[in-house]
Protein backbone atom coordinates (compact mmCIF):
# COMPACT_ATOMS: atom_id res chain seq x y z
CA UNK A 1 0.00 0.00 0.00
CA UNK A 2 1.17 3.71 -0.52
CA UNK A 3 2.29 5.01 2.96
CA UNK A 4 -0.29 7.80 3.31
CA UNK A 5 -2.85 5.03 3.56
CA UNK A 6 -0.09 2.66 5.76
CA UNK A 7 -0.20 5.67 7.91
CA UNK A 8 -3.65 6.10 8.35
CA UNK A 9 -4.37 2.07 8.86
CA UNK A 10 -1.62 2.62 12.11
CA UNK A 11 -3.24 5.25 13.39
CA UNK A 12 -6.30 3.46 13.28
CA UNK A 13 -5.57 0.47 14.81
CA UNK A 14 -3.59 2.32 18.02
CA UNK A 15 -6.48 4.87 18.45
CA UNK A 16 -8.10 1.46 18.76
CA UNK A 17 -6.17 0.07 21.23
CA UNK A 18 -6.16 2.75 23.69
CA UNK A 19 -8.25 2.47 26.27
CA UNK A 20 -8.67 6.20 27.00
CA UNK A 21 -10.72 6.64 23.90
CA UNK A 22 -14.57 5.61 25.43
CA UNK A 23 -16.95 6.87 22.24
CA UNK A 24 -15.91 3.68 20.47
CA UNK A 25 -18.65 1.98 22.34
CA UNK A 26 -16.20 -1.05 23.34
CA UNK A 27 -17.86 -1.83 26.94
CA UNK A 28 -14.59 -4.57 26.78
CA UNK A 29 -11.47 -4.08 24.83
CA UNK A 30 -10.10 -6.22 22.86
CA UNK A 31 -6.00 -6.77 22.57
CA UNK A 32 -5.30 -7.00 19.03
CA UNK A 33 -2.59 -8.93 17.27
CA UNK A 34 0.32 -6.87 15.56
CA UNK A 35 -0.45 -5.38 12.52
CA UNK A 36 2.19 -5.54 9.78
CA UNK A 37 1.52 -3.54 6.44
CA UNK A 38 3.26 -3.81 3.55
CA UNK A 39 4.53 -0.53 1.79
CA UNK A 40 5.24 0.21 -1.61
CA UNK A 41 8.59 2.39 -1.16
CA UNK A 42 7.12 4.97 -3.50
CA UNK A 43 8.48 8.09 -0.74
CA UNK A 44 11.26 9.20 -0.64
CA UNK A 45 13.26 6.92 2.58
CA UNK A 46 11.53 3.97 0.46
CA UNK A 47 9.30 2.39 3.27
CA UNK A 48 8.88 -1.40 2.71
CA UNK A 49 6.75 -1.94 6.30
CA UNK A 50 5.07 0.04 8.97
CA UNK A 51 4.61 -2.02 11.77
CA UNK A 52 2.56 -1.45 15.33
CA UNK A 53 2.52 -3.97 18.75
CA UNK A 54 0.64 -3.33 21.33
CA UNK A 55 2.55 -3.31 24.28
CA UNK A 56 0.53 -5.29 27.60
CA UNK A 57 0.10 -5.38 31.06
CA UNK A 58 -1.45 -8.53 31.69
CA UNK A 59 -4.63 -8.46 29.95
CA UNK A 60 -4.41 -4.55 29.50
CA UNK A 61 -2.93 -2.54 26.83
CA UNK A 62 -0.66 0.29 27.94
CA UNK A 63 0.66 1.44 24.51
CA UNK A 64 1.97 0.67 21.46
CA UNK A 65 5.10 0.69 19.27
CA UNK A 66 5.27 1.56 16.35
CA UNK A 67 7.54 0.69 13.67
CA UNK A 68 8.81 2.18 9.86
CA UNK A 69 11.33 0.04 7.91
CA UNK A 70 12.72 1.26 5.18
CA UNK A 71 15.14 -0.10 2.22
CA UNK A 72 17.50 1.10 -0.26
CA UNK A 73 20.20 -0.63 -2.80
CA UNK A 74 21.19 -2.69 -4.06
CA UNK A 75 24.75 -0.84 -3.44
CA UNK A 76 28.62 -1.47 -3.37
CA UNK A 77 29.51 2.24 -1.98
CA UNK A 78 29.96 1.70 1.56
CA UNK A 79 30.63 5.69 1.69
CA UNK A 80 26.85 6.05 1.56
CA UNK A 81 26.64 3.47 4.33
CA UNK A 82 25.35 5.19 7.83
CA UNK A 83 27.56 6.32 10.52
CA UNK A 84 27.35 4.49 13.60
CA UNK A 85 28.04 7.52 16.09
CA UNK A 86 25.35 9.31 14.14
CA UNK A 87 22.76 7.01 14.71
CA UNK A 88 23.34 6.55 18.38
CA UNK A 89 23.06 10.50 18.27
CA UNK A 90 19.85 10.09 16.28
CA UNK A 91 18.48 7.34 18.44
CA UNK A 92 19.39 9.35 22.03
CA UNK A 93 17.33 12.57 20.26
CA UNK A 94 14.56 10.63 19.26
CA UNK A 95 13.90 8.79 22.21
CA UNK A 96 15.04 11.56 24.94
CA UNK A 97 17.77 8.76 25.96
CA UNK A 98 21.19 9.72 27.44
CA UNK A 99 22.47 6.26 27.60
CA UNK A 100 22.56 3.50 24.96
CA UNK A 101 23.62 -0.03 24.34
CA UNK A 102 24.75 -1.52 20.93
CA UNK A 103 24.68 -5.10 19.74
CA UNK A 104 26.10 -6.50 16.97
CA UNK A 105 25.22 -9.35 14.47
CA UNK A 106 26.74 -10.90 11.34
CA UNK A 107 25.61 -13.91 9.65
CA UNK A 108 28.48 -15.43 6.99
CA UNK A 109 28.01 -18.42 4.83
CA UNK A 110 30.77 -20.75 5.23
CA UNK A 111 29.81 -23.44 2.57
CA UNK A 112 26.51 -22.27 0.27
CA UNK A 113 25.22 -24.12 -2.76
CA UNK A 114 28.16 -23.72 -5.11
CA UNK A 115 28.67 -22.95 -8.35
CA UNK A 116 29.68 -25.04 -10.54
CA UNK A 117 32.04 -24.05 -13.50
CA UNK A 118 29.63 -22.32 -15.17
CA UNK A 119 25.84 -23.62 -13.61
CA UNK A 120 24.70 -23.31 -10.58
CA UNK A 121 23.74 -26.09 -8.28
CA UNK A 122 20.16 -26.66 -7.48
CA UNK A 123 20.50 -27.13 -3.67
CA UNK A 124 19.29 -26.48 -0.45
CA UNK A 125 22.21 -27.06 0.92
CA UNK A 126 24.50 -24.07 3.19
CA UNK A 127 26.49 -23.98 5.97
CA UNK A 128 26.68 -20.51 8.08
CA UNK A 129 27.49 -19.10 11.19
CA UNK A 130 25.09 -17.00 13.06
CA UNK A 131 27.62 -14.18 15.72
CA UNK A 132 26.05 -11.32 18.04
CA UNK A 133 28.48 -9.67 20.35
CA UNK A 134 28.38 -6.66 22.69
CA UNK A 135 30.10 -3.51 21.96
CA UNK A 136 30.13 -2.12 18.26
CA UNK A 137 32.75 0.27 17.79
CA UNK A 138 32.15 0.85 13.93
CA UNK A 139 29.95 -0.08 10.96
CA UNK A 140 30.82 -3.81 9.52
CA UNK A 141 33.32 -4.24 12.21
CA UNK A 142 34.48 -7.72 12.04
CA UNK A 143 32.63 -9.71 14.90
CA UNK A 144 35.32 -10.09 17.64
CA UNK A 145 36.94 -13.95 18.83
CA UNK A 146 35.02 -13.03 22.23
CA UNK A 147 31.21 -13.22 20.16
CA UNK A 148 28.70 -15.70 20.60
CA UNK A 149 28.66 -18.48 17.55
CA UNK A 150 25.89 -20.96 16.26
CA UNK A 151 26.58 -23.01 13.22
CA UNK A 152 23.73 -23.44 10.91
CA UNK A 153 23.58 -26.99 8.96
CA UNK A 154 20.67 -27.39 6.46
CA UNK A 155 22.23 -30.42 3.96
CA UNK A 156 20.26 -32.26 1.30
CA UNK A 157 21.88 -35.38 0.72
CA UNK A 158 22.92 -36.81 -3.25
CA UNK A 159 25.44 -33.69 -4.27
CA UNK A 160 27.39 -36.27 -6.52
CA UNK A 161 30.31 -33.82 -5.56
CA UNK A 162 29.83 -35.43 -1.60
CA UNK A 163 32.84 -37.94 -0.39
CA UNK A 164 30.15 -40.47 0.27
CA UNK A 165 28.04 -40.06 -3.01
CA UNK A 166 28.91 -43.68 -3.73
CA UNK A 167 26.78 -44.61 -0.14
CA UNK A 168 23.82 -42.62 -1.42
CA UNK A 169 23.45 -44.52 -4.33
CA UNK A 170 23.90 -47.46 -2.52
CA UNK A 171 21.37 -46.24 -0.35
CA UNK A 172 18.88 -45.02 -3.23
CA UNK A 173 19.04 -49.23 -4.43
CA UNK A 174 17.84 -50.16 -0.93
CA UNK A 175 15.26 -47.19 -1.47
CA UNK A 176 14.16 -48.81 -4.74
CA UNK A 177 14.00 -52.27 -2.98
CA UNK A 178 11.78 -50.83 0.01
CA UNK A 179 9.42 -49.21 -2.53
CA UNK A 180 9.09 -52.53 -4.77
CA UNK A 181 8.42 -54.08 -1.51
CA UNK A 182 5.90 -51.91 -0.78
CA UNK A 183 4.11 -51.65 -4.32
CA UNK A 184 5.31 -54.62 -6.32
CA UNK A 185 6.88 -53.17 -8.87
CA UNK A 186 10.69 -52.51 -8.62
CA UNK A 187 12.28 -49.79 -10.55
CA UNK A 188 15.87 -51.58 -11.66
CA UNK A 189 18.97 -50.03 -13.15
CA UNK A 190 20.08 -50.41 -16.62
CA UNK A 191 22.16 -53.39 -17.21
CA UNK A 192 25.55 -53.35 -16.89
CA UNK A 193 28.27 -53.46 -19.37
CA UNK A 194 30.77 -55.24 -17.31
CA UNK A 195 30.12 -58.02 -15.26
CA UNK A 196 26.82 -59.21 -14.80
CA UNK A 197 25.90 -60.07 -10.80
CA UNK A 198 25.05 -63.88 -11.74
CA UNK A 199 28.73 -64.42 -13.13
CA UNK A 200 30.19 -62.39 -10.15
CA UNK A 201 28.04 -64.43 -7.48
CA UNK A 202 29.56 -67.52 -9.63
CA UNK A 203 32.69 -66.34 -9.19
CA UNK A 204 32.49 -65.60 -5.49
CA UNK A 205 30.49 -69.54 -4.61
CA UNK A 206 33.39 -71.10 -6.93
CA UNK A 207 36.01 -69.24 -4.62
CA UNK A 208 33.89 -70.13 -1.30
CA UNK A 209 34.41 -73.61 -2.20
CA UNK A 210 37.75 -73.81 -2.95
CA UNK A 211 38.17 -72.56 0.17
CA UNK A 212 36.31 -75.16 2.09
CA UNK A 213 39.07 -77.24 1.83
CA UNK A 214 41.57 -75.26 3.73
CA UNK A 215 40.76 -72.97 6.57
CA UNK A 216 37.39 -72.09 5.54
CA UNK A 217 37.94 -68.12 5.09
CA UNK A 218 36.50 -67.38 2.54
CA UNK A 219 38.31 -65.01 -0.25
CA UNK A 220 41.92 -64.20 -0.02
CA UNK A 221 43.27 -60.76 0.98
CA UNK A 222 43.22 -58.81 -2.21
CA UNK A 223 39.69 -59.80 -2.67
CA UNK A 224 38.80 -58.66 0.47
CA UNK A 225 40.05 -55.76 -0.52
CA UNK A 226 38.51 -54.84 -3.56
CA UNK A 227 35.37 -55.76 -2.06
CA UNK A 228 35.61 -53.61 0.98
CA UNK A 229 36.63 -50.82 -1.83
CA UNK A 230 33.55 -51.26 -3.69
CA UNK A 231 31.38 -51.35 -0.28
CA UNK A 232 32.25 -47.69 0.34
CA UNK A 233 33.36 -46.68 -2.79
CA UNK A 234 34.66 -43.81 -1.38
CA UNK A 235 37.57 -40.85 -2.16
CA UNK A 236 40.78 -40.72 -0.37
CA UNK A 237 39.70 -37.08 1.08
CA UNK A 238 37.31 -39.21 3.30
CA UNK A 239 39.36 -42.87 3.74
CA UNK A 240 40.19 -41.47 7.01
CA UNK A 241 36.62 -40.56 8.38
CA UNK A 242 34.55 -43.29 6.92
CA UNK A 243 37.18 -46.22 7.34
CA UNK A 244 36.52 -49.33 5.47
CA UNK A 245 34.88 -52.32 7.21
CA UNK A 246 37.39 -55.16 7.03
CA UNK A 247 34.74 -57.78 8.94
CA UNK A 248 32.09 -58.45 6.30
CA UNK A 249 30.63 -61.68 6.35
CA UNK A 250 29.22 -63.47 3.41
CA UNK A 251 25.74 -62.10 2.98
CA UNK A 252 27.86 -58.49 3.17
CA UNK A 253 29.92 -59.24 0.55
CA UNK A 254 26.86 -61.34 -1.65
CA UNK A 255 25.01 -57.83 -1.22
CA UNK A 256 28.26 -56.21 -2.61
CA UNK A 257 28.15 -58.68 -5.96
CA UNK A 258 24.52 -57.82 -6.35
CA UNK A 259 23.55 -54.54 -5.35
CA UNK A 260 22.83 -51.53 -7.97
CA UNK A 261 25.54 -52.02 -10.57
CA UNK A 262 25.14 -55.37 -11.36
CA UNK A 263 21.22 -56.76 -10.43
CA UNK A 264 19.44 -55.44 -13.37
CA UNK A 265 16.23 -57.71 -13.56
CA UNK A 266 14.05 -59.41 -11.41
CA UNK A 267 14.99 -62.89 -12.97
CA UNK A 268 18.63 -62.44 -12.40
CA UNK A 269 18.09 -61.88 -8.68
CA UNK A 270 16.35 -65.26 -8.58
CA UNK A 271 19.01 -66.79 -10.66
CA UNK A 272 21.34 -65.42 -7.61
CA UNK A 273 19.55 -66.81 -4.59
CA UNK A 274 18.48 -69.73 -6.55
CA UNK A 275 22.63 -70.21 -7.39
CA UNK A 276 23.56 -69.33 -3.27
CA UNK A 277 20.62 -72.01 -1.76
CA UNK A 278 21.73 -74.90 -3.62
CA UNK A 279 25.45 -74.46 -2.46
CA UNK A 280 24.00 -74.12 1.17
CA UNK A 281 21.86 -77.13 0.38
CA UNK A 282 24.58 -79.32 -0.66
CA UNK A 283 27.07 -78.16 1.70
CA UNK A 284 29.75 -76.71 -0.75
CA UNK A 285 30.02 -73.76 1.28
CA UNK A 286 29.90 -73.52 4.97
CA UNK A 287 30.39 -69.17 5.37
CA UNK A 288 30.78 -67.02 7.92
CA UNK A 289 27.94 -64.96 9.15
CA UNK A 290 27.82 -61.69 12.19
CA UNK A 291 26.47 -63.12 14.93
CA UNK A 292 23.17 -61.77 16.01
CA UNK A 293 22.57 -61.33 12.04
CA UNK A 294 18.69 -61.35 11.23
CA UNK A 295 18.13 -61.59 7.80
CA UNK A 296 15.98 -64.67 5.96
CA UNK A 297 19.23 -65.92 4.52
CA UNK A 298 20.98 -65.65 7.64
CA UNK A 299 18.67 -67.82 8.84
CA UNK A 300 19.00 -70.39 6.13
CA UNK A 301 23.38 -70.12 6.49
CA UNK A 302 22.61 -70.92 10.11
CA UNK A 303 19.89 -74.14 9.06
CA UNK A 304 23.21 -75.03 7.02
CA UNK A 305 25.05 -75.63 9.17
CA UNK A 306 23.11 -78.59 10.65
CA UNK A 307 22.78 -79.79 7.11
CA UNK A 308 18.87 -79.30 7.51
CA UNK A 309 16.99 -76.14 5.61
CA UNK A 310 13.65 -75.31 5.19
CA UNK A 311 11.80 -75.16 1.48
CA UNK A 312 12.31 -71.44 -0.25
CA UNK A 313 9.85 -70.74 -2.93
CA UNK A 314 11.64 -67.95 -4.74
CA UNK A 315 8.32 -66.08 -5.85
CA UNK A 316 6.20 -62.89 -5.90
CA UNK A 317 8.33 -60.80 -3.07
CA UNK A 318 10.83 -62.76 -1.21
CA UNK A 319 13.71 -62.44 -3.44
CA UNK A 320 13.38 -58.18 -3.04
CA UNK A 321 12.85 -58.87 0.52
CA UNK A 322 15.72 -61.13 1.07
CA UNK A 323 18.02 -58.75 -0.96
CA UNK A 324 16.69 -55.99 1.16
CA UNK A 325 17.01 -57.42 4.48
CA UNK A 326 21.25 -58.35 3.95
CA UNK A 327 21.54 -54.35 2.28
CA UNK A 328 19.74 -52.81 5.70
CA UNK A 329 22.18 -55.42 7.70
CA UNK A 330 25.23 -54.52 6.01
CA UNK A 331 24.40 -50.69 5.52
CA UNK A 332 23.78 -49.92 9.01
CA UNK A 333 26.95 -51.51 10.24
CA UNK A 334 28.69 -49.40 7.68
CA UNK A 335 27.15 -46.04 9.45
CA UNK A 336 27.57 -47.28 12.69
CA UNK A 337 30.79 -48.45 12.15
CA UNK A 338 31.59 -44.10 11.68
CA UNK A 339 29.50 -42.67 14.18
CA UNK A 340 31.22 -44.95 17.29
CA UNK A 341 34.39 -45.17 15.69
CA UNK A 342 34.64 -41.36 14.97
CA UNK A 343 32.54 -39.52 16.80
CA UNK A 344 32.36 -42.30 20.18
CA UNK A 345 28.39 -41.83 19.96
CA UNK A 346 27.81 -45.64 20.65
CA UNK A 347 25.63 -44.52 23.94
CA UNK A 348 23.57 -42.53 21.85
CA UNK A 349 21.99 -45.55 19.58
CA UNK A 350 20.03 -47.26 21.93
CA UNK A 351 19.25 -49.33 19.53
CA UNK A 352 16.75 -47.17 17.74
CA UNK A 353 18.77 -46.41 14.81
CA UNK A 354 19.69 -50.46 14.37
CA UNK A 355 16.68 -51.67 15.92
CA UNK A 356 15.27 -54.77 14.07
CA UNK A 357 11.88 -54.75 16.12
CA UNK A 358 10.37 -52.27 13.58
CA UNK A 359 9.04 -53.28 9.97
CA UNK A 360 11.72 -53.31 7.59
CA UNK A 361 10.05 -49.99 5.78
CA UNK A 362 10.63 -47.88 9.31
CA UNK A 363 14.19 -49.79 9.05
CA UNK A 364 14.89 -48.31 5.96
CA UNK A 365 13.36 -44.72 7.19
CA UNK A 366 15.83 -44.25 9.96
CA UNK A 367 19.13 -45.72 7.59
CA UNK A 368 18.17 -42.56 5.99
CA UNK A 369 18.42 -40.77 9.00
CA UNK A 370 21.83 -42.41 9.26
CA UNK A 371 23.04 -40.95 5.94
CA UNK A 372 21.55 -37.73 6.43
CA UNK A 373 23.54 -37.50 9.72
CA UNK A 374 26.91 -38.92 8.15
CA UNK A 375 26.79 -36.08 5.43
CA UNK A 376 26.34 -33.58 7.91
CA UNK A 377 29.59 -35.14 10.08
CA UNK A 378 31.37 -35.72 6.57
CA UNK A 379 31.32 -32.19 5.28
CA UNK A 380 31.89 -30.85 9.34
CA UNK A 381 35.06 -33.48 9.23
CA UNK A 382 36.22 -32.32 5.72
CA UNK A 383 35.39 -28.57 5.44
CA UNK A 384 35.45 -27.38 8.26
CA UNK A 385 38.01 -29.60 10.23
CA UNK A 386 35.99 -30.34 13.05
CA UNK A 387 37.28 -32.67 15.36
CA UNK A 388 35.70 -34.76 18.26
CA UNK A 389 35.08 -32.52 20.69
CA UNK A 390 33.06 -30.99 17.76
CA UNK A 391 31.15 -34.04 16.52
CA UNK A 392 30.25 -35.64 19.43
CA UNK A 393 27.92 -33.27 20.57
CA UNK A 394 26.80 -32.60 17.30
CA UNK A 395 26.15 -35.70 17.26
CA UNK A 396 24.26 -35.78 20.15
CA UNK A 397 22.09 -32.90 18.30
CA UNK A 398 21.10 -34.59 15.37
CA UNK A 399 20.38 -38.06 17.10
CA UNK A 400 17.99 -36.93 19.52
CA UNK A 401 16.26 -34.86 16.63
CA UNK A 402 15.85 -37.80 14.55
CA UNK A 403 14.71 -40.00 17.32
CA UNK A 404 11.82 -37.76 17.54
CA UNK A 405 11.08 -36.55 14.23
CA UNK A 406 11.07 -37.82 11.10
CA UNK A 407 13.59 -37.68 8.02
CA UNK A 408 13.97 -33.92 6.84
CA UNK A 409 16.89 -33.04 5.06
CA UNK A 410 15.58 -28.99 4.94
CA UNK A 411 15.76 -28.79 8.56
CA UNK A 412 18.71 -26.64 10.45
CA UNK A 413 20.53 -28.01 12.80
CA UNK A 414 22.34 -25.47 15.50
CA UNK A 415 25.19 -25.61 17.52
CA UNK A 416 26.80 -23.50 19.58
CA UNK A 417 30.14 -22.62 19.23
CA UNK A 418 33.45 -20.92 19.79
CA UNK A 419 34.07 -18.37 17.07
CA UNK A 420 37.72 -19.09 16.26
CA UNK A 421 37.03 -22.30 15.22
CA UNK A 422 35.56 -20.77 11.84
CA UNK A 423 37.73 -17.74 12.07
CA UNK A 424 38.94 -17.87 8.94
CA UNK A 425 35.90 -18.24 7.32
CA UNK A 426 34.62 -14.56 8.45
CA UNK A 427 37.79 -12.51 9.60
CA UNK A 428 38.73 -12.07 5.45
CA UNK A 429 34.98 -12.22 4.12
CA UNK A 430 32.59 -10.07 3.54
CA UNK A 431 29.01 -11.00 5.49
CA UNK A 432 25.84 -11.93 4.23
CA UNK A 433 24.45 -9.81 6.76
CA UNK A 434 25.48 -6.90 9.23
CA UNK A 435 23.83 -5.59 11.48
CA UNK A 436 23.92 -3.03 14.41
CA UNK A 437 21.06 -2.78 17.29
CA UNK A 438 21.13 0.43 19.39
CA UNK A 439 18.50 0.30 22.31
CA UNK A 440 17.97 2.26 25.64
CA UNK A 441 15.03 2.37 28.22
CA UNK A 442 14.13 -1.46 30.09
CA UNK A 443 11.69 -3.46 29.71
CA UNK A 444 8.17 -2.46 27.95
CA UNK A 445 9.82 0.69 27.65
CA UNK A 446 12.75 -0.38 25.80
CA UNK A 447 13.07 1.17 22.45
CA UNK A 448 15.67 0.17 19.63
CA UNK A 449 17.09 1.47 16.11
CA UNK A 450 18.22 -1.04 14.01
CA UNK A 451 20.50 -0.83 10.58
CA UNK A 452 21.46 -3.71 8.65
CA UNK A 453 23.00 -4.32 5.42
CA UNK A 454 22.44 -7.61 3.66
CA UNK A 455 23.02 -9.31 0.18
CA UNK A 456 19.59 -10.20 -0.37
CA UNK A 457 16.37 -8.51 -0.53
CA UNK A 458 14.44 -7.86 2.70
CA UNK A 459 11.16 -7.65 0.60
CA UNK A 460 9.96 -9.95 -2.50
CA UNK A 461 9.83 -7.31 -4.83
CA UNK A 462 13.47 -7.08 -4.56
CA UNK A 463 14.49 -10.82 -4.43
CA UNK A 464 15.57 -10.84 -8.26
CA UNK A 465 18.70 -8.72 -7.09
CA UNK A 466 19.74 -11.28 -4.57
CA UNK A 467 23.37 -12.13 -3.89
CA UNK A 468 24.68 -9.54 -7.22
CA UNK A 469 27.98 -8.47 -7.77
CA UNK A 470 29.48 -5.08 -9.07
CA UNK A 471 32.08 -4.37 -11.33
CA UNK A 472 34.15 -2.74 -8.86
CA UNK A 473 36.80 -4.11 -7.08
CA UNK A 474 38.32 -4.93 -4.14
CA UNK A 475 42.39 -3.39 -3.85
CA UNK A 476 42.73 -3.87 -7.38
CA UNK A 477 41.07 -7.61 -7.60
CA UNK A 478 38.26 -9.86 -6.84
CA UNK A 479 34.46 -8.94 -6.43
CA UNK A 480 32.64 -6.84 -4.28
CA UNK A 481 29.66 -7.40 -2.60
CA UNK A 482 26.02 -5.08 -3.28
CA UNK A 483 24.25 -4.71 -0.41
CA UNK A 484 20.77 -3.56 0.71
CA UNK A 485 20.66 -1.54 3.59
CA UNK A 486 17.55 -1.83 5.53
CA UNK A 487 16.86 0.56 8.55
CA UNK A 488 14.09 0.16 11.27
CA UNK A 489 12.77 2.81 13.89
CA UNK A 490 10.40 2.37 16.29
CA UNK A 491 9.13 4.82 18.32
CA UNK A 492 6.04 4.13 21.31
CA UNK A 493 2.74 5.55 22.15
CA UNK A 494 2.15 5.13 25.93
CA UNK A 495 -1.51 4.81 27.02
CA UNK A 496 -0.96 5.33 30.78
Amino acid sequence: LPVPISRQLVSLYTMVQNPNIAYLGMSDPVVLPPLWVRCDGSDPRHTCWLGAEPLRAGNKVTGVNIYMVSCDGPTADKTSFANLEELKMEHKIRHHSSVVTTKGFAQYELIAAAAIEDTIAESGSNIYVDITWNGVDKILETPPLISAATLNIALESGDPRSPVFQLYRELQFLLALAEGLKTGVTEWPEPPESESALKLVQEFLTDLKKKLDGDCVFGNKNETEKIKCDTAAVDSCIKSIFGERGDLDFTEQLWCKMKSKCVSSYQELIDCFTLVIKCLELGEIQPWIHQGSSSFLSRLIQQSYHGKMENVSLSDVTPIQMLLEIGLEKMKKDYVSFFIGESRSSLLFQDYFISTSVDLQEQVHRVQKLHHMLEIMVSCTGLLQFRHENLFPLTQICMKYYKENPLDEKHVFQLPIRPALVKKFFQNDNPEIWKVEISSGHGQKEVKTTWQVSTNAPVEHGANNSGLFSDSTVNGGGEERLYFITATQCSQVQFT
